[in-house]
């Protein structure tokens, strides 16, 4: 609620005097309210009730406490009890606004746009009961097209699947690619496998004789060398054996 406490000494002038016996409670209500204390304020009006069940001070500020206490169901009632007498007192346009956000607390959009409708009839210029009323049609008529949540959860879940699929779209893209590469990679390595060795390039007589020599000249070279090491272990074995 927008209007959370009435002005105690504004509003006792319309009520009579035998009923200002809740005087004091519903002022300690009210500083408790003002402090946060909600249960608090809550006894507080309550205990102006049980002196006078008439007060439209305690009734109206304890409807307002239950609503910050998130009681929607009791700030309800307390706001049925005076509904009678609230709207011909001065806070008339505060009591539909506030009976307004209960009914959009309680998701009862067809009372709300009611509530918020009187309240705007009795002062035009409330911005905040011209935007509630704007927001309750938009929620009732959803509500009576079967919408449930509103057109917010609807484009919501809109973009949530658009998401969904575009990731899934992208993923089975990318499994596709990499499966064709797989395949070409595989076909590559078949055919590199099952390949006929190339043959080998035409020479000539005379560059087959220099390699055929050169091939000789290196056997030659390393037959010389191991000859070499054998005679020189031999000669290593008999100065010792001298020796």
């Amino acid at each position: 609620m927008r209007r959370y406490v009435i002005g105690l000494a504004l509003l006792l002038c319309v009520l009579p005097l035998g009923a200002q016996t809740d005087r004091r409670e519903v002022r300690r209500g009210n500083r408790e309210f003002r402090k946060g204390a909600f249960r608090e304020a809550e006894i507080d009006y309550r205990k102006a009730l049980v002196k006078d069940s008439l007060s439209l001070a305690g009734e109206y500020n304890l409807a307002s406490t239950l609503y910050r206490l998130e009681d929607y169901e009791n700030a309800g009632k307390a706001l049925e009890t005076v509904k009678e007498v609230a709207p011909a007192s001065a806070y008339a346009s505060d009591y539909h606004y506030n009976a307004g956000d209960v009914a959009l607390a309680r998701k009862d959009y067809a009372a709300a746009v009611d509530a918020f409708k009187a309240s705007l009839l009795l002062n035009p210029g409330d911005l905040d009961a011209k935007e509630n009323y704007i927001y309750a049609k938009k929620m009732l008529e959803n509500q009576q097209n079967g919408g449930g949540g509103g057109s917010d959860n609807q484009d919501q879940n809109q973009d949530q699947n658009q998401d969904q699929n575009q990731d899934q779209n992208q993923d089975q893209n990318q499994d596709q690619n990499q499966d064709q590469q797989d395949q070409n990679q595989d076909r590559q390595n078949q055919d590199q496998d099952g390949q006929q060795p190339q043959p080998q390039p035409n020479i000539s007589r005379q560059q087959a004789q220099q390699m055929l020599r050169a091939i000789q000249a290196r056997e030659k070279e390393t037959q010389d060398k191991v000859n070499r090491e054998k005679a020189a272990a031999l000669q290593s074995r008999q100065k010792e054996k001298n020796w």
